[in-house]
């Protein structure tokens, strides 16, 4: 018997319009349609059947999203459930089994379920593989005990992925294991952290005798690594491809100032404005390559790439932001500490853009970490070295 051929953008329509026929916008519940949606195979159409897709090309995403908006389809949050779309669904698809693919990924897409990542902690940030929470087998299942930083949306999470040490005896890369946590589990606690903007984006979570059962375990015990980088790789690709839509996010910002205040205009600074918009849409460009690569399954070491420019670009632009506004810009007077909303950097004054962006250069991996990664996996340059690789991790100095 021969395999059904692949989806073709017709087809794909064809399917559309169907579901659209018999599930109409507004005429049910809006948690209901993203269900249905997800269960046909429309919600990520080029993951699995039976999990929110069809096995189709990651390029004819784009079609299917924009038919569904045209008809005035709900939203499933994705601006701001971004760590558990880019992050928690990539690896749970690689790595999770299909009775955890079954239980997370619907109600993830469809935003009942906010997800947070918990593995940078305060001895281990860019050093990922010295991270110190434990995570220790008992009858019960494991029982972590520990302390996570910079975490967003803990806040608002009903799961986690968490990288913790099972075993101090291995080497550092050697010895972890990655879980799946439920942020209401006894023993979760997430205090925020206030950011030089007077935001508390990100939290401290404070772990303590929190029972994970086994089967909220990813992959084998001690590859926690190996999930760790693939988690990595996405949330990358994700940051380096979520740039905004032509003259979006901080070139909008900059663009919009430049046209609507000729008063502001310098000729001096003509140039720079144009080299910004020329690699903004550079940027946009490669990151729409990118979503592609990441929907099929295949994020790669130029997500670190995309990542860096972003964070230089919107960097150098929000500078070049204040540099126009001169006195005006320096003004920022809204300190309060404060839960902000995602996406909305557009609505905030040159002072805040300028303020928030030098976070783009550390969330996410800091820029000299992705500088290493596209010098030995991109280029292919040797390696630095490395001598706590076969270290004990219980022998290392912190």
């Amino acid at each position: 018997m021969s395999a059904s051929p692949p989806l073709d953008g017709g087809s794909l329509a064809a399917l559309t319009d169907a579901f659209l026929a018999t599930h109409t916008p507004g005429s049910m519940d809006d948690l209901e349609f993203l269900r249905a949606r997800f269960d046909a195979g429309l919600a990520v159409v080029s993951q699995p059947a039976g999990l929110g897709g069809l096995g189709a090309s990651a390029e004819l995403q784009e079609q299917v999203d924009l038919a569904f908006a045209n008809a005035g389809s709900p939203d499933n949050r994705s601006a701001y459930n971004i760590i558990g779309l880019g992050m928690a669904a990539p690896t749970l698809l690689r790595f999770g089994t299909s009775a955890q693919q079954q239980r997370w990924l619907r109600p993830l897409w469809t935003g009942e379920n906010i997800w947070c990542q918990l593995f940078s902690e305060p001895g281990a940030g860019s050093d990922l593989a010295s991270v110190a929470t434990s995570a220790v087998r008992t009858e019960a299942g494991w029982v972590i005990n520990g302390q996570k930083v910079w975490t967003s949306l803990a806040h608002e999470a009903s799961f986690a992925l968490l990288l913790a040490r099972t075993d101090p005896d291995a080497p550092k890369h050697r010895g972890m294991s990655y879980f799946v946590v439920d942020m209401f589990s006894p023993g979760v606690d997430v205090r925020p952290l206030r950011q030089v903007t007077g935001e508390t984006e990100f939290n401290e979570v404070f772990l303590t005798d929190v029972l994970v059962p086994e089967e909220n375990r990813l992959d084998e015990v001690g590859n926690g690594w190996k999930v760790a980088t693939g988690t990595l790789m996405n949330e990358r690709m994700a940051l380096g491809a979520a740039t905004p839509p032509r003259e979006g996010g901080p070139i909008g910002s900059l663009t919009d100032l430049w046209r609507t205040r000729p008063d502001l205009r310098r000729p001096a600074l003509h140039d720079r404005v144009l080299r910004l918009w020329v690699q903004a849409e550079s940027l946009r460009l490669m990151a729409a390559r990118l979503r592609q690569q990441q929907l099929a399954g295949q994020p790669g070491p130029e997500g670190s790439g995309a990542k860096l420019a972003y964070a230089q670009l919107a960097q150098e632009t929000s500078s070049l932001e204040l540099d126009l506004l001169g006195d005006e810009g320096l003004r920022y007077d809204d300190w309060t500490a404060r839960r902000p909303e995602i996406g909305d950097l557009g609505d905030r004054t040159a002072g805040f853009r300028y303020l928030r962006a030098k976070g783009n250069s550390i969330e996410g991996g800091t820029s000299e970490v992705m500088r290493n990664i596209i010098a030995e996996r991109v280029l292919g340059l040797p390696p630095g070295p490395r001598p706590d690789r076969d270290t004990p991790w219980k022998e290392l100095p912190r």
